[in-house]
């Protein structure tokens, strides 16, 4: 290796990447650290064994060099001395590329010895046991694929997890169960397809590492929020199919997907790292620059606003830099459709970690034309000091609206009463979002999402059970709005129970689907999955979180489907625009214009919107029968409640209830 040609090489694109100097091939290598002294590139041959070069070349704090000769398949990583003994540096230990575009080795860290091997006191040299950066060819036949940008109106988001979405599906290859490959496979596509779902957004698929609390207890982190490269595709979802990488079948489910009108959103987190706190195991950018990459307070110590050991400083130029180009990598290199950005509020924090609804990371991520194409979305708000910022993001970003969520299941599950609630959340919740040139779909209306119970855990249980998790069921949500209808759990459930929450189930989806806004539709609850209670399972990588399929509840997954088949009718739901009284009426039972009593009355519980002067809502959420009496006109009833009749335009309908009519 040390044959090579070696030049100085070029600043950016920072990361590996190929370049031909004077007509001879080779690869550009570019890091930044403003708290290096030196920088020292480590490249490693098939064998395992080290050539180290030097990097004598500096751009401000950018570090760089041009070799030639470096086979595809050779892995690299950085060794980094610190400017000062204070510096959290040691070249000891064998540092990832930020901009890993495939990454190798996942550490153990089940014990306190295995973890000193990453421990930057430890003065051992860890590259044998380090994660490193694998250089490879880009290349991928698109067949002229391009990004969908179905309208927002039009979207309908369905949230999955790509190995538990197909990991106990018989009918497909068991080789391939839990993979990108499944995911892609015609009869996932066929299902996605029937029911009508236009995006899917899929939990993390960056390169990911368990944290060591879990691995100490032997459980793995199924979600993926524990981020170690953001460039590069998790390999676990990786089918092992001959002639196939991780990133080669990613970008051909994408194309699949694609084919057949569906887009594809990930979940990505910016905000933390699998590095944790100070003290935690070292793998890449404390390693790198800690200054720059993490927030810190007066004394030193991390700002810890996302409940995970750390913040990322994302209000630093080149840590607004790495976000930028990773985002570009996966729209430009891997065709995803757009983000949903998990604990969103920390991209707009600046001047000693306040939240800015105008930083100069939103400018950065506008700014890019790639990125004005995709649809971004934000999880609106961490744990820090105001960090609830729902409705307070920038006008091309839609965020997730929790309110919708608490709204819902309190009036239709806790019987609250409150009609005005309900009606804000269906008409697009503009109090919260109707502000500058935003429009409804900004508000990204979910009932469930993977962090709580599933729908069909939501109408059964009161309480959380989250034993498995070996945390004494301390951890998840408390405050779930759910009911069990009087009985908890799913086994042994008297069939009046079970109609009660189907009656429950279906007015909660009913009410998430034909809503102003973006619905989102957590994988599963259209078939009534469980994950029997537990509404913090992201660390149950099994039968707990996989949908069980051999459970499909075909009442409720057809239901769901003409629900959506029929959003895509309702031009209020389509159009995208706020709803004004000249497309919407809010009539009470009598079919009379709702009075301010009416709206204040919590004991009347029962509502008529009618929409387009074509559609009729008629919602009950008493446990008892409701007559409506119709407004004008030649009802024909699409979607009706068990025990609903008609009789003219008088309509008695059951409890629980929320019965579609068409003029």
């Amino acid at each position: 290796m040390n044959t090579k040609r070696i030049k100085t090489g070029k600043p950016y694109p920072l990361g590996c990447t190929a370049q031909i100097e004077d007509g001879v091939s080779g690869h550009n290598f570019s890091l930044f650290s403003s708290e290096a002294s030196a920088v020292e590139l480590c490249l490693f041959d098939q064998e395992g064994n080290e050539s180290k070069f030097q990097l004598t070349q500096k751009t401000g704090d950018v570090w760089h060099i041009w070799l030639s000769d470096v086979p595809l398949g050779t892995e690299y990583g950085y060794r980094i001395s610190g400017k000062t003994d204070r510096t959290l540096a040691n070249p000891n230990k064998l540092m990832l590329d930020p901009y890993a575009k495939v990454v190798v080795g996942k550490p153990d860290l089940s014990s306190a010895e295995k973890r000193a091997w990453f421990d930057l006191s430890d003065s051992r040299d860890n590259a044998h046991v380090a994660p490193k950066a694998v250089i490879i060819e880009d290349d991928f036949d698109w067949e002229n694929d391009q990004l969908l940008q179905t309208p927002w109106a039009k979207t309908v988001i369905y949230e999955l997890n790509v190995k538990g979405f197909t990991q106990l599906r018989e009918d497909l290859p068991a080789q391939i169960r839990g993979s990108y490959a499944a995911l892609a496979h015609p009869n996932m596509i066929a299902y996605l397809q029937e029911l009508g779902v236009t995006a899917i957004e899929l939990l993390p698929v960056n390169y990911q590492l368990d944290e060591v609390h879990l691995q100490e207890k032997g459980l793995h982190n199924y979600w993926g929020y524990s981020p170690l490269a953001m460039f590069a595709v998790e390999p676990k979802y990786w089918s092992k199919q001959a002639g196939s990488s991780p990133l080669t079948e990613f970008k051909a489910m994408v194309k699949v997907l694609h084919q057949a009108g569906i887009e594809v959103i990930l979940d990505v987190v910016f905000n933390h790292s699998v590095e944790s706190e100070q003290h935690f195991p070292t793998f890449s950018q404390r390693g790198i620059d800690d200054k720059a990459y993490h927030w810190h307070d007066e004394q030193g110590y991390y700002c810890n606003w996302t409940g995970c050991g750390n913040t990322m400083n994302l209000s630093h130029p080149m840590t607004r830099r790495w976000v930028v180009d990773c985002l570009r990598y996966w729209v430009e290199e891997c065709h995803v459709d757009g983000f949903r950005f998990d604990l969103g509020a920390v991209l707009g924090r600046e001047n000693q970690g306040g939240f800015n609804p105008q930083a100069q990371l939103f400018a950065d991520i506008i700014a890019v034309p790639s990125l004005q194409q995709c649809k971004l979305i934000s999880e609106p708000w961490d744990i820090g000091d105001f960090g609830y910022q729902v409705g307070n993001f920038p006008d091309y970003f839609a965020e997730w609206n929790d309110r919708f969520r608490d709204d819902m299941t309190r009036f239709w599950l806790w019987k609250s009463g409150e009609n005005g609630a309900f009606a804000e959340r269906l008409a697009g919740s503009s109090d919260i979002f109707k502000r500058g040139e935003r429009k409804p779909h900004c508000s990204v209306n979910y009932i469930t999402a993977h962090d709580g119970f599933t729908l069909r855990d939501l109408v059964s249980y009161n309480q959380k059970h989250n034993w498995a998790n070996g945390e004494e069921n301390r951890d998840g949500r408390n405050e779930n709005y759910s009911y069990n209808h009087g009985v908890e759990g799913i086994e042994n459930v008297p069939s009046a129970v079970e109609n009660a929450r189907m009656l429950s189930t279906i007015s909660l989806l009913m009410s998430l689907l034909l809503s102003n806004g973006t619905p989102m539709l957590l994988a599963g609850d259209e078939f009534g999955n469980s994950q029997f209670g537990n509404n913090n399972a992201y660390c149950q990588d099994n039968e707990i979180t996989w949908l069980k399929w051999q459970s499909f509840n075909q009442r409720l997954f057809d239901l769901t489907k003409q629900t959506i088949a029929i959003r895509k009718q309702i031009a209020s739901l389509y159009n995208d625009l706020w709803w004004s009284p000249d497309n919407v009426q809010w009539l009470n039972v009598m079919g009379k214009p709702k009075s301010i009593d009416d709206w204040h009355n919590r004991e009347i519980k029962a509502l008529q919107v009618l929409l387009d002067n074509r559609w009729l809502f008629l919602i009950n959420s008493k446990a008892e029968l409701q007559t409506f009496l119709l407004p004008e006109g030649d009802w024909e009833v699409v979607y009706h409640a068990a025990g609903t009749t008609m009789q003219d335009n008088l309509v008695e309908v059951g409890d629980i209830a929320f019965c579609v009519l068409q003029k």
